[in-house]
This record gives structure tokens, sequence and C-alpha cells, in this order.
């Protein structure tokens, strides 16, 4: 079982999508994020399977929660270096997790 001290050791930081590109490569439908974490951490890369509920365009200045201090994980050829949460929907389609009101970039989840 998990305790606080094993969440504590998370890193969950807010973040806005500062680009979006589609991702041909992956194994299963999946766009590249980067997303900006504010201040010292700067703009990351993710790897994100949500084509399900998420056009480019739309991504764009969305802001979303990201885990930022996993180690970087190789997916194809693209490295990516914060892992962004979402939740699955009914259908199993990834639904992006996000703060109810604009929060300064950078701010980390407690």
């Amino acid at each position: 079982m998990a305790n606080i001290e094993d969440f504590d050791r998370l890193d969950i930081r807010t973040g806005t999508v500062v680009d979006a590109q589609p991702f041909p490569e992956a194994r299963k439908p999946a766009i590249k994020l980067w997303v900006d974490c504010g201040g010292a951490i700067g703009v990351k890369r993710s790897s994100a399977q949500i084509t399900e509920h998420y056009r480019l365009d739309q991504l764009i200045g969305r802001q979303v929660l990201c885990v930022v201090n996993f180690p970087p994980r190789q997916i194809g050829p693209f490295l990516s270096e914060v892992l962004t949460l979402g939740v699955p929907d009914e259908d199993g389609a990834v639904v992006l997790l996000k703060p109810d009101f604009k929060v300064p970039d950078g701010g980390r989840m407690f």
C-alpha cells in the first residue's frame, strides 16, 4: 500500500501546452506535446495518447498537469520528458487533467 511519503516523492506541476504536433511514428495514436512547466523547469516534451478527444489546435494554451520527476522515456524517435496526466473516459479514451482556474505554470500540486 502506498503512503503519504510515496505521494510526496511525485513532483506534479502545472504547465501550458505551447506546441502540439502529430506523432505518426507512435505505435498507438498519440500527439507530441511541448509543455511550459514554468521557471526552473522550462519547456518539456511529452507524448500523449489523447487523439480521441483533442485536435492539435485545441491543445495550444491549455493548462495540464505533469509529473516532472520521472526519468525521460524514449518513445520511438521522440524523447518524452514529462508524463502528462489524464484519466480514461467510459470508452477508455484519455481525458486530460487540468486546473479549474488559470494558475501559474510550474505550480506544484499538493
